[in-house]
C-alpha cells in the first residue's frame, strides 16, 4: 500500500482507514476488552486506536506488519487508559459473558482458560493473548509491547508456567 500525496490523499487515507476498521474491528475490540477488562472502555479504546491510526497512516513505513502496527497502537492506548485517574473507578471484575465475541469459534473449555489468563498479571496475559490468540510471533509482540525479544520470551515462558499451575489447580 502506498499512500499518494496531493488532493486525493485524504480520500485515500479515509479508504485505508475504512479497510482497517473492517479488517481489525473484532480483533481490536476483543483485545482491548481483555486488556481493560471493561467493555465500554474497550469500545472507547478502539475508537481512539482508529483516530491515532488515521493521523499516523501517512507516516506508516511498513517496517512491521499492519496488524502489528494496529495492535501496538491499541496496546499503547490501553496502557494510557489504565494509567488515567478514571480507570481507578472502573470495576475490573468482568464476567466472561460480558466480553465481546471472539473472531473464532470457542471450545467449551475456553471459558476456564480465559478466566485463568485474566487472573495473570497484565505483563503475562497480554503476551499469552497476542501469541496464542492473535498468532503473533515473539518478534511482533516485542514491537507491539515496545520491549526486547528476550523479555517477551522470558515472560511467555513464565506466563505458560503460571497458567499451567492455575489450570492444574483448577483455580484462576
Amino acid at each position: 500500500m502506498e499512500i499518494v500525496t496531493g488532493p486525493d490523499n485524504s480520500q485515500n487515507i479515509e479508504e485505508e482507514l475504512n479497510r482497517l476498521v473492517a479488517e481489525y474491528q473484532k480483533t481490536l475490540l476483543h483485545m482491548c476488552s481483555f486488556w481493560l477488562k471493561d467493555a465500554m472502555q474497550a469500545e472507547d479504546a478502539v475508537q481512539e486506536v482508529y483516530i491515532k491510526a488515521y493521523k499516523a497512516l501517512p507516516g506508516f513505513r511498513h517496517e512491521c506488519s499492519e496488524k502489528t502496527w494496529v495492535l501496538r497502537i491499541a496496546a499503547n492506548v490501553c496502557r494510557d487508559m489504565q494509567k488515567s485517574r478514571w480507570s481507578r473507578f472502573v470495576n475490573r471484575n468482568v464476567d466472561i459473558a460480558n466480553l465481546p465475541e471472539p473472531a473464532y469459534e470457542m471450545a467449551e473449555h475456553d471459558d476456564e482458560v480465559i478466566q485463568a489468563i485474566q487472573a495473570l498479571p497484565a505483563k503475562y496475559s497480554e503476551i499469552i493473548l497476542l501469541h496464542f490468540w492473535q498468532y503473533m510471533s515473539l518478534t511482533e509482540i516485542a514491537v507491539i509491547l515496545n520491549t526486547s525479544l528476550s523479555t517477551v520470551s522470558r515472560r511467555l515462558t513464565n506466563a505458560k508456567k503460571r497458567l499451567r499451575i492455575q489450570l492444574e489447580e483448577g483455580k484462576p
